[in-house]
């Protein structure tokens, strides 16, 4: 079969699409055909590696899929050949304490399909059954695929890790990638307000507007910090989403408001940075960190994207093979939402 793949951590010159062996499934396991997969950051972080990282060689790249079921394990009985799936790429052992509370993200043996095992850059992928989920006629499986990642570290992040309520205010830093805007749609369908977001370019702000950001900020073009305090007549934020990390880290900080909190999911500008303590208990502040989400969430988020409350971004759309392409053009950041991939060989 064809796949996206690298056979040494490094640079995207190290990226090929070529012929690799179909996965074997286990018996609790279906093959399934990739139809559309998606793009996120954390591809080219895994490309590039970190210590600690250790990956069977080579690497199917992607941790966003959707497709349609080749075929079953021995012991799957709830789907059948040809159903149409979405696929929660969190995986876990079902087994340990946290996965028997409900808390598989933070599962002792956790892991994330296309991170730590191949993922969905690919004809064929091996997906537990367990995270599969029914995809409807209505749904395409580019929206399923451009959905499932970003969307359910959202949903965790703000609505079950940050608790956040209608009527809260929000900061959200940065218009444009998946978490984001589906970050905004999330604060909005849950009653937040008003909702700030910060982008660099009007484009994107624009889309922010039309996504529900009620007050936006070109941070080119004037001092963000001020303008939020300003804004919020010197009081701050309740609630700021900061995924960017090194870059923004004090300042986000100093954008809340009393007993307020900071959620944060990555870190795109880089991970280590210091911080004011004196910020964090004169302020009565928190800061929240999450990683992907529950089956149960991702049940609960899917199924608004489904109906259509919630909808992914889809900025362009490239066949798998020119994947190499695609991911470079997430490299040099000049796109909103997803970029996402189609499976022609298996149209």
């Amino acid at each position: 079969m064809k796949a996206v793949v690298f056979y040494e951590h490094g640079t995207l010159e190290n990226v090929h699409y070529t012929d690799v062996a179909e996965p074997e499934i286990g018996p609790d396991e279906v093959l399934l055909a990739v139809e559309a997969a998606a793009l996120n950051r954390l591809d080219l972080f895994v490309l590039e590696g970190w210590p600690g990282l250790s990956l069977k060689l080579p690497h199917i790249m992607g941790s966003d899929g959707a497709g349609v079921i080749a075929r079953l394990g021995a012991n799957v009985t709830d789907f059948a050949v040809g159903d149409r799936v979405a696929v929660n790429p969190t995986l876990f052992c079902g087994h340990c304490l946290f996965c028997r509370n409900g808390q598989e993200n933070m599962c002792q043996h956790f892991a994330i399909l296309g991170e730590h095992v191949d993922g969905f850059f690919a004809d064929y992928t091996a997906v537990p059954a367990r995270n599969l989920l029914k995809l409807p006629e209505t749904v395409s499986f580019a929206t399923a695929a451009a959905a499932s990642l970003v969307f359910l570290t959202a949903w965790h992040s703000l609505i079950k890790a940050g608790g956040l309520q209608a009527g809260e205010s929000v900061l959200i830093l940065g218009a444009g990638g998946g978490v984001n805007t589906a970050a905004i749609q999330i604060a909005k369908l849950a009653g937040a307000g008003p909702i700030y977001v910060v982008g660099s370019s009007e484009e994107k702000l624009a889309q922010a507007r039309a996504l529900g950001a009620d007050v936006t900020i070109n941070r080119h073009e004037e001092n963000w910090g001020k303008a939020v305090y300003a804004a919020t007549n010197r009081l701050g934020v309740d609630v700021v989403v900061d995924n960017v990390g090194a870059a923004t880290y004090m300042l986000s900080l100093r954008a809340l408001k009393r007993g307020g909190r900071l959620l944060t999911v990555g870190n795109t500008s880089g991970p280590k940075f210091e911080i004011d303590n004196r910020l964090m208990f004169a302020k009565h502040l928190r800061i929240i960190g999450s990683t992907m989400g529950t089956s149960i969430d991702y049940e609960e988020v899917m199924k608004l994207v489904f109906n259509g409350r919630l909808q992914p971004i889809i900025d362009t759309v490239y066949p798998l093979a020119e994947a190499p392409a695609a991911l470079h053009h997430m490299q040099e950041g000049d796109f909103s939402g997803k970029l996402v991939l189609i499976n022609e060989s298996s149209e």
